[in-house]
This record gives structure tokens, C-alpha cells and sequence, in this order.
């Protein structure tokens, strides 16, 4: 069972993020008015600086840390709260929330905050990509391509359908690739498309993984073949429902898997590219102690 929320709090919002600023003194004006004593709070205007800020929150020992961002930020801080007494909770400021979404916590700033007065503490798992850890998911394929060459602004100016119109000039620059996945007693190569590496359900804003954040497993998916519109096809499928899509997929499910592609490929983390096969892909089970809807 979940615990309830500490009532003292730090405040960190990505001022960068698409809705950070506009966020920052709604969420303050909010969270104080539900009796959330908040013993700092900060808008970080240079995303680089967010880390120490969380970094800095956490060993002041405040029982709570509340970060406002995209699931960039959300990833980045989850690092600092690891195996720490330290509560964390989010604002959805981003363009897919896809971690918001794979918690249920509602993406307004309204709802945001009721989960954090209301909800519960629970031990969540977060996946981990050789050494550092992610909160929601990873992928190898075409996202790391998407992230490298977006547009500075588009996200923040045109949203979602912006990034899914990117998206799809992208594909033509696209190819697909030979995933080798190993694991303790056993080895596949397949042809792949794209690969998720899921801790949570959903990816790009869209439930493409059944699985949750409690279950102890990271799940590896794979979109396989070697044309690119099945890939479209997949995609397509997906916006129906996860079962949809079985048909596409390849599924690994456990502890840890080891990928290898046929040359070294870059690995999107929650948007941000900042990996390269071959790797090393876990579970860290229980591993933060996170804000959740009751």
C-alpha cells in the first residue's frame, strides 16, 4: 500500500519546457494554496542546470522533490532519488508526458497538483541503460534520429502534431537494422525496424507496451521486418490499442538483455539521445519512492 505525500516540498521547473514558464507560478500558487510548504522553488532557464538543481534539492534532505518538465527532465532527475528516502513527483510540462500517462497522473496542472496533495507514495521500478537509469522508455531505430535533428522550437511552438510531421520527413532517411538480443540462456538476431526498451507503457504520448512500472521486468520491443512501411503499419496499428500491433512485434521480457545491432546505432532515453549500442538493458526494481495517484 501507498504512503501519504509529505507536506514540504522543492519546486524545480524546466523553464525551458514547452509550458514550463507558463507553468512555474501557476503550479506555486497552486501547490501553496493545498497547504504544500514550499521551502524553495525555481524555474531553471538553462536545461543543462536542471540536474544540480535536483542534485542540490535532495541532499538539503527536503522530504520532497517536485520536478516540472518533459519526460527529458523527468529522466534526467529520477537519477538523484534512487535508493533515497526522498519522495518524487512530477508536473507534466512536456509535449508527449509519456511518463505522466504511464502513471495516470493528469496532465493539466490542476490534476497534476491533486496528485500531489492526494495521491499515494508507492516504490516504483525505473529501467536502467548499462549504468543510468530512465523512467520510462528507450529506443533504438528512427526516435534517436527524430531527437538529433528536430528543429530547435518546433516542439515548443507546434506540440505534438509538430514532432509526429518531423517524424514522418524522417522516414524517408530511415533504414532498418539487425538486432542481436542476448540474455542469461539464450540469443535471437532478427531484423528490426524499431526498438523499444519499456519500463512503462507508453511512448511518443501513444500505450504501445502492456506492462507497468511495479512488475519487476523491462520489456524489449521490437518492430521487425526490413520495410519501412510496416513500420507506418505498426504505428498505425498502435493508435487502436497495444494488442493491435502484436502481429508486428517481438517481445523479451525479464531481468536484463544485452543488444548488439549490425553496426553501432544511437538510443534515444525519454527523447534525449545519450547512448550508443551495444548495451546493457535492466530493470532497477522499487527503485524510487514516487508520487502517484491514490
Amino acid at each position: 500500500m501507498g504512503i501519504t505525500p509529505p507536506r514540504q516540498a522543492a519546486l524545480i521547473v524546466n523553464g525551458k519546457s514547452r509550458k514550463g514558464r507558463e507553468a512555474f507560478r501557476e503550479a506555486c500558487r497552486l501547490l501553496k494554496g493545498a497547504g504544500i510548504d514550499l521551502v524553495s522553488s525555481v524555474a531553471v532557464r538553462d536545461p543543462s542546470k536542471l540536474d544540480d538543481a535536483v542534485l542540490a534539492a535532495v541532499r538539503s534532505g527536503v522530504p520532497m522533490v517536485i520536478v516540472g518538465g518533459g519526460d527529458g527532465s523527468i529522466s534526467c532527475s529520477v537519477d538523484h532519488v534512487v535508493a533515497e528516502k526522498t519522495v518524487f513527483a512530477l508536473l507534466p510540462l512536456g509535449t508527449a508526458n509519456s511518463f505522466a500517462r504511464t502513471l495516470g497522473i493528469p496532465l493539466d496542472i490542476e490534476g497534476a497538483v491533486r496528485t500531489i496533495v492526494d495521491g499515494q507514495v508507492r516504490r516504483i521500478d525505473l529501467g536502467m541503460i548499462d549504468e543510468d537509469y530512465f523512467a520510462n522508455c528507450a529506443a533504438i531505430g528512427i526516435s534517436p534520429l527524430i531527437a538529433e535533428t528536430v528543429p530547435h522550437g518546433l516542439k515548443k511552438w507546434l506540440g505534438r502534431p509538430g514532432y509526429l510531421t518531423w517524424a514522418a520527413l524522417q522516414m524517408a532517411r530511415f533504414k532498418p537494422f539487425t538486432l542481436t538480443v542476448s540474455w542469461d540462456g539464450g540469443r535471437e538476431s532478427l531484423s528490426a525496424l524499431e526498438v523499444r526498451i519499456a519500463n512503462g507503457a507508453y511512448h511518443g504520448g501513444t500505450e504501445l507496451v502492456e506492462t507497468d512500472v511495479e512488475n519487476g521486468e523491462i520489456v524489449i520491443q521490437v518492430v521487425t521486418g526490413s520495410v519501412r512501411t510496416k513500420l507506418l503499419w505498426s504505428w498505425g496499428l498502435s493508435l487502436i490499442g497495444p494488442q493491435t500491433a502484436r502481429g508486428t512485434l517481438r517481445e523479451f521480457r525479464g531481468k536484463s538483455f544485452r543488444l548488439e545491432t549490425d553496426t553501432p546505432l544511437p538510443i534515444s532515453i525519454d527523447g534525449e539521445v545519450l547512448a550508443h549500442t551495444p548495451v546493457t538493458a535492466s530493470v532497477s526494481a522499487k527503485a524510487i519512492r514516487m508520487l502517484v495517484p491514490a
